[in-house]
């Protein structure tokens, strides 16, 4: 690939120190242990954690591209101590102790990717200030202290989330139209582009065989095949994310939904000094389309929101930078900071992100026939994806630890329905909630059947 073709992919790629080379994709059949698909972040954790356990194992990972393509190397930057679907786990009575250790562990995984970044010297920008949750809205601020009341009844105190009063939430992010924040310490804003090729570095350094431009056609018990060769494994593991659909048999495993993003050109101090984010806090405020920023090393904000998803499930890598998508996110950006109403976005991307049809990320592995899995982390992969890739390194190898108990492992998530239904029910809720979103800000007001509605079907 031409470095300038990588470069455009999105800003993380851009910016990249190095130009990307590819590497040689598999050319003959042969044996490993351990056969990965998809050379993202699981991917990439999961050969990580299993060579630095048992570093004779022989393992492969197959990639149709070059480690950190997709939305590992796309996405907003936070490593974020949380993951989808973990409130649902925590509601339920019966597996509340299981689900609270569950989350311990995601809030160390935070730390965790840090460590493993200075360790093996992976300059990946990691910047642990925290998250700063602003309500915009009244019923944004009663959800977000709805939401607080619920960690304080688990025993989760200011440690966990704690609330900030207008004035001190407009020192850490000045948004002017904030009613107050949650502010949590369990989140570090990255380089995501350069934390996959740090990692894919460092597999093969340690001995992992990386394929690139080795797309595969088909996962079978203990045999994965590309167009040119095949591989016989004890074990195989599914780490696509995102590009799962395109994988015969997946086709409704996963969906993948794309998430938009813009970048400035870098701000000056007096700017930022407005502006502040002294700590490389990462921001979002409550709407239902999903907003997420950071403040990137050389002084730019990078922010995204969510997108669309296309009929039969299909998947988008490059984006006009005239698309009405990055104007919504533009849009969106401005509602938060208006002082950027001058600046120049330089930087215009999307890219897939895959969502499970119950909202929750699994790890499963199922030992009889040597298939294994990991994903759906619903654009919230940083962190999750290390702990994934842990617990799947304890499941191949037999370790009996307490990642391998928490409750997002075993099973897998249930099959969207076929289309059209999946299209116009995705694309239904979406502007169902986008719609809740035009009332709130419009009225103050929560729109009650669809907030409930979009409540009901979605666990953003």
């Amino acid at each position: 690939m031409a470095d300038q073709d990588h470069r455009s992919l999105s800003f993380w790629h851009d910016t990249l120190p190095d130009p990307i080379e590819y590497r040689e994709p598999l050319a003959s059949d042969g044996q490993v242990d351990v056969a990965i698909v998809g050379a993202g972040y699981t991917g990439l954790w999961t050969a990580y954690y299993l060579k630095t356990l048992q570093p004779d194992l022989r393992i492969a990972l197959l990639e149709s591209e070059f480690a950190g393509f997709g939305a590992s190397g796309r996405n907003g930057g936070w490593c974020l101590g949380f993951t989808a679907g973990i409130d649902g786990l925590l509601e339920d009575s019966a597996i509340r102790p299981r689900a609270l250790a569950f989350q311990r562990s995601m809030f160390e995984t935070v730390d965790e990717v840090g460590s493993v970044a200075t360790a093996e010297g992976i300059d990946c920008h990691y910047k642990k200030g925290g998250f700063v949750n602003v309500a915009t809205t009244g019923p944004q601020a009663s959800a977000l202290k709805k939401g607080l009341a619920f960690y304080r009844e688990l025993g989760l105190g200011d440690d966990v989330h704690r609330w900030l009063e207008p004035e001190e939430a407009l020192r850490r992010a000045n948004v002017p139209s904030c009613r107050g924040a949650i502010y949590s310490p369990h989140c570090a804003a990255i380089h995501p582009a350069r934390l996959a090729r740090g990692l894919a570095d460092c597999v093969e350094q340690k001995g992992v065989a990386l394929y690139e431009r080795s797309p595969v056609t088909s996962i079978e018990p203990r045999r994965v095949s590309t167009n040119h060769a095949a591989l016989r494994a004890d074990v195989v593991v599914r780490a696509t994310e995102g590009y799962t659909p395109r994988i015969p048999g997946y086709g409704r495993a996963l969906i993948p939904l794309h998430s938009m993003m813009i970048a400035t050109e870098p701000l000056p101090e007096e700017m930022w000094k407005e502006i502040g984010l002294r700590e490389r806090e990462t921001f979002a405020d409550g709407r239902r389309s999903v907003t997420y920023g950071q403040r990137t090393i050389d002084g730019r904000i990078a922010f995204g929101a969510r997108g669309r998803y296309y009929f039969g499930s299909g998947i988008r890598d490059r984006f006009s930078p005239n698309d009405e998508l990055f104007d919504f996110v533009h849009r969106a950006l401005l509602s938060l900071l208006p002082m950027l109403r001058d600046v120049r976005i330089t930087h215009r991307w999307g890219g897939a992100l895959a969502v499970p049809r119950d909202w929750l990320p699994r790890v499963s592995f199922d030992r009889s026939s040597g298939l294994a899995f990991a994903g759906g982390y619903t654009g919230e992969g940083v962190a999750a994806t290390n702990l994934a890739g842990r617990t799947l390194a304890d499941l191949i190898l037999s370790r009996d630890t307490e990642l391998v108990r928490h409750p997002w492992v075993g099973g897998l998530s249930p099959k969207w329905e076929p289309e059209p239904l999946r299209w116009l029910g995705v694309s239904g809720v979406r502007e169902l909630g986008n719609s809740a979103d035009r009332f709130e800000f419009r009225s103050d007001r929560r729109p009650r059947l669809r907030g409930a509605v979009f409540d009901f079907f979605v666990r953003k």
